[in-house]
């Protein structure tokens, strides 16, 4: 395995390259997939019959914490990718289970968010608008969730085995996929919850 020492270490070998690459090529379909989910959105969010609207069930403050935690998870894994670059291990390790501890907060309060919904007789099968948007909404939950055990995985092989080209190669993609579900966020919640509430 030929190192190039010029670029960063996750870029350093030729199949770490090709990796990224990849990352770039799944993370495409990624866009597909979810712009398929807001597509089915957009054509079923009228579709209210009895049930509640977004007006009625939609909550301005956890929307807002869900937006701030999980924006923030983003900074930190950026300060952990580059922490990783300058080879500071403590440091990448703490940014990294900072942005961990955020996503299990982002998880907990959209969990109580359904929670909540259902209470309010806002269940998955009560119109197309709810089973659509939990549809939505759990498929990033879901993304979220095994974004955290991956990112785990990550932190375990970085305590024990340090910086290498294939530790900072997969820290570095999972970073980009975190990075991936805060622009999704972005997206749900201007085109549900704003557009909802409104």
């Amino acid at each position: 395995m030929k190192l190039n020492t010029s670029l960063p270490l996750e870029y350093s070998t030729e199949q770490n390259r090709l990796r990224i690459t990849g990352f770039w090529v799944f993370l495409a379909a990624e866009v597909v997939l979810f712009a398929t989910l807001f597509t089915v959105y957009a054509i079923l969010h009228t579709g209210t019959g009895s049930g509640p609207t977004g007006k009625d069930i939609f909550e301005i403050s956890g929307v807002i914490w869900e937006t701030f935690i999980l924006l923030t998870s983003s900074f930190t894994i950026g300060l952990a990718v580059n922490a990783m670059r300058i080879g500071n291990k403590k440091a990448m390790l703490a940014f990294l289970a900072i942005t961990l501890v955020l996503g299990l907060g982002f998880l907990g309060i959209e969990i109580t968010e359904f929670f909540n919904y259902v209470d309010e007789g806002a269940k998955i099968s009560t119109s197309a608008f709810l089973s659509s948007l939990y549809v939505t909404l759990g498929t990033h939950g879901a993304h979220v969730t095994f974004g955290f055990f991956w990112g785990l995985m990550i932190f375990i092989q970085i305590a024990k085995r340090g910086f290498n080209p294939d530790t900072a190669n997969k820290a570095f993609i999972f970073s980009l996929y975190w990075h991936f579900l805060d622009v999704v966020w972005i997206f749900i919640l201007s085109f549900i919850y704003l557009k909802g509430l409104m």
